[in-house]
């Protein structure tokens, strides 16, 4: 049986829809997974990577305010549904995870009466999955909605990358050794001293210029508090000087131990940092993407009232608000206490049942 997946643009998308991925083929061994995705997209680097297929479709750009690009929507989209329509031929089932690549495929599924899924990442879902979620019974959440066509899906959570899940199922014995590893082997790596406290930064997937140029202009006041740095800056950023204290990394392949290591995390609040934060990370500081629909604030939601995080409006981040309260975080973060949270360990395999079901109906 073929099975075809839509997650792109983002890690946010590619990355749950990839552990889906990974789940079916180890349920059924003998299907054929495929994705579909744009030329532009993350999905080009992920996907293959990760052993599997991707065809293209045209890239169906909705500008944010109004344009005369808003023009060319029609004709984007109506093609980007005939080259979906072209892919479903023989499938038994199809899933999107939001973003502009799945809204041709919902389309193109229902015109073609093939079943197909969706799961929706973040709290607040996006416009491609509300609009999707007319269209089909077969609806997943990582966070419970409560109004639209959405509010009667099933709750799954996120499904997490393999090395978060795997280093969350590895530590639920001993966390604190689990950590004081994670920690000594990416002392050794990056040459660093192991007993000082470890602040990872990172900005999503493609890195933050806003979050990049703070702790640029602070990084004398997190060396004067003793503590080192592992920076992700994002693959599309030039690469500051670093120290003995300051280590900048265009690209993290190891993300599990970082959030393992680290007694201190600050980054973006998308769907998947907030799922992998939860899982592995300490404690958290948290600055939402300023534009979009308000979804990385309410991702967080659940970290801020657990007491685990918190958050902060990008505007209000800087060196005197860092010089103010780093000593605060890394009080809190200093913890030892925390453990993961395994709640969404099984997310994948509730997804791979809805699948299930969408084909045996």
């Amino acid at each position: 049986m073929k099975i075809l997946f839509a997650g792109g643009g983002t890690a946010g998308h590619v990355e749950p829809a990839l552990a889906v991925a990974r789940k079916w083929s180890e349920r059924n061994p003998s299907d054929e997974i495929f994705f579909i995705g744009t030329e532009s997209g993350l999905e080009n680097t992920l996907v293959p990577s990760a052993g599997f297929p991707l065809h293209h479709i045209p890239k169906v750009s909705i500008a944010r305010k109004l344009s005369p690009s808003l023009l060319k929507v029609p004709f984007q989209l109506f093609s980007a549904i005939r080259k979906s329509a072209t892919l479903l031929k023989d499938v038994g089932c199809a899933i999107g995870f939001g973003g502009y690549v799945s809204a041709p495929l919902y389309c193109a599924a229902f015109l073609t009466r093939t079943p197909f899924v969706i799961h929706e990442q973040n709290a607040r879902p996006g416009w491609a999955n509300r609009v999707g979620a007319l269209l089909t019974p077969y609806l997943a959440v990582s966070y419970s909605v409560t109004y639209g066509a959405l509010a009667k899906a099933e709750l799954t959570g996120l499904p997490l990358r393999a090395d978060v899940l795997s280093a969350l199922t590895n530590s639920q014995q001993d966390w604190k050794g689990a950590r004081a590893a994670a920690r000594k082997s990416l002392s050794l790596r990056y040459n660093f001293d192991p007993t000082k406290p470890l602040i990872f930064i990172f900005g999503g997937s493609q890195g933050s210029v806003a979050i990049n140029t703070v702790i640029e202009q602070a990084r004398p006041i997190l060396e004067a508090h003793g503590a080192v740095v592992l920076h992700g800056v994002g693959k599309a950023n030039p690469l500051p000087a670093s120290s003995k204290s300051y280590i900048p990394l265009n690209y993290i392949d190891d993300m599990a131990n970082f959030y393992l290591a680290a007694d201190l995390l600050i980054s973006r609040s998308g769907a998947v940092t907030c799922a992998e934060a939860a899982a592995l990370a300490r404690y958290s500081l948290f600055i939402p993407l300023p534009i979009g629909n308000g979804e990385q604030a309410l991702n967080a939601s659940s970290l801020v009232k657990a007491g685990r995080a918190e958050l902060l409006e990008q505007f209000k981040f800087n060196t005197a608000w860092i010089q103010s309260n780093i000593a605060r975080l890394l009080s809190i973060s200093a913890d030892q206490s925390v453990i993961g949270d395994a709640s969404t360990a099984g997310a994948a395999d509730k997804i791979a049942e809805i699948i299930e079901r969408a084909i045996e109906a």
